[in-house]
């Protein structure tokens, strides 16, 4: 999942996306210690592709204090 593609989504659809994309890494996980997998290389994307999602709330997070912060003229 590129940058670009995760800006285009809403704030709820981030939330959401690191909620399927975390579940999906534990199930990697568990298959993982149970059998090798096919492409381990698959749990390394999914933790990426959470840190970007996680990136851009966590930006969106700030952005919106920052207005909050203006508009009350702190």
């Amino acid at each position: 999942m590129k940058m670009s593609e995760i800006k285009e989504l809403t704030t709820k659809e981030i939330q959401e996306r690191i909620d399927a994309e975390k579940d999906t890494l534990v199930k990697y996980k568990l298959n993982h210690v149970v059998s090798n997998m096919d492409n381990p290389m698959k749990m390394k994307h999914t933790r990426k592709d959470i840190a970007r999602l996680m990136t851009e709330l966590r930006h969106r997070t700030i952005n919106e204090l920052n207005k909050s912060a203006l508009k009350h003229g702190k």
